[in-house]
């Protein structure tokens, strides 16, 4: 037998997935549902300026199925440029420009919506800030996918029945 083998036999993976379900039932009993913007650290990364609402890497919040996040793009700026697969919908809060997708120029003004699209071999974006004097401010939102149905499915998940074999190895 394959240490592999070995691991792997030495758990109860139909356990596990209850364990997850009620850690997850757990921490949404208890998640933040205001997300305060005055409350987010303002981060500069690759990207430019950003405040994280919601993250795979932030665990108190009480939905986890989308990453959320403002991006600030000073007077006569540019966000970074970025390739990654899409289905993301950004929403202009403040300022004007212009954004480059796949090489195609879409100008933008406060109040407009970009609706980036979903692509199989991903697209190309970067955002550019026209006005001199006022902060672009942009607002994202894309499905998180490595959370977006979580073990309960949105239906529920709960053991009905054991099968006879758990019963009697439980029992003997």
């Amino acid at each position: 037998m394959s240490d592999r083998t070995q691991r792997l036999a030495e758990q109860n993976f139909w356990d596990q997935i209850f364990e997850l379900r009620d850690e997850q039932r757990e921490a949404r009993k208890n998640g933040i549902q205001v997300i305060k913007e005055s409350q987010l650290p303002l981060e500069l990364n690759r990207q430019g300026l950003m405040r994280w609402y919601m993250h795979p890497g932030i665990k108190d919040t009480i939905l986890s199925c989308y990453l959320v996040y403002s991006q600030e793009i000073p007077p006569g700026s540019r966000s970074g440029r970025l390739l990654f697969g899409g289905d993301q919908v950004i929403y202009v809060v403040a300022g004007q420009g212009y954004t480059v997708l796949d090489g195609v120029k879409h100008p933008w003004k406060a109040g407009d919506a970009l609706n980036l699209p979903l692509r199989k071999p991903g697209i190309t974006v970067q955002h550019f800030n026209t006005d001199p004097e006022i902060t672009a401010k942009l607002i994202a939102v894309e499905p998180n996918f490595l959370q977006c149905a979580s073990v309960d499915r949105g239906t529920g998940f709960e053991q009905l029945e054991n099968a006879p074999e758990y019963d009697r190895a439980k029992q003997g």
